[in-house]
């Protein structure tokens, strides 16, 4: 029997989840990106690599070093001392940690790109007109940079909507807690309810088309400006 109060606290978790993540990753991932834009070190590249890694390492190899580290004998255990708690694995705050590990790349790269698509000569102009640096990142760069940080904000939010192995790995099955959409999913075609697993899954199937078609809009709209 359909039950709709089963189905929508992993969804309202699930956005949730994607919404903090995505914060979390535009906070931390653009002074990254700029750096890899603008930097001319020669170890940059490695840099991005490590940045680069969940593109193609299994979900489950960083789940799995994830949860040593969000454990109780890992740093994630000493920072949960601190709040009379055990261990980050299989909470809230893990999931989070684990989402932005795991979905750095796809907010890292579009606004990396956005920056060193606009090259140096505008920031040479406003350094000419005596802005600061700080002035010229904040009213030269990331106005440019706009469509990048569009791109980098939906891919950050629906990856982190169709995350399964991660947060499986380390956030487990606790229903309010950290039983995410993609495990909900799982869960109800392991138990054989079909009937919410076509919803929840046709849910997904439309949110992903939607997300391709907003990417697809904004690559366009960044082309047309650019030419």
């Amino acid at each position: 029997m359909l039950e709709g109060s089963d189905i929508w606290p992993p969804v309202r978790l699930t956005l949730q989840l994607a919404a903090t993540t995505t914060v979390v990753l535009l906070i931390l991932g653009t002074p990254i990106a700029w750096w890899l834009a603008r930097s001319r070190q020669r170890w940059k590249e490695g840099v991005a690599a490590v940045v680069a890694l969940p593109l193609v390492l299994p979900p489950t190899v960083i789940g799995f070093y994830l949860l040593l580290a969000l454990g109780p004998d890992g740093p994630g255990g000493w920072v949960a001392g601190l709040f009379g708690g055990r261990s980050l694995a299989f909470t809230f705050e893990g999931l989070v940690i684990g989402s932005v590990v795991y979905s750095m790349p796809f907010v890292v790269q579009p606004i990396r790109n956005a920056f060193e698509a606009f090259g140096d000569r505008p920031l040479e102009v406003a350094a000419t007109l005596r802005a600061t640096p700080w002035d010229r990142f904040w009213t030269v760069a990331v106005p440019l940079a706009r469509p990048g940080f569009l791109t980098a904000a939906v891919l950050g939010f629906a990856h982190t909507v169709g995350e399964f192995g991660v947060v499986l790995m380390i956030g487990g099955n606790i229903p309010d807690e950290t039983k995410v959409l993609s495990v909900a999913i799982y869960d109800y075609v392991e138990t054989l309810q079909w009937a919410q697993a076509h919803i929840l899954a046709v849910g997904m199937l439309v949110f992903s088309f939607l997300v391709i078609v907003a990417v697809m809009t904004v690559d366009r709209r960044l082309k047309r400006g650019g030419s």
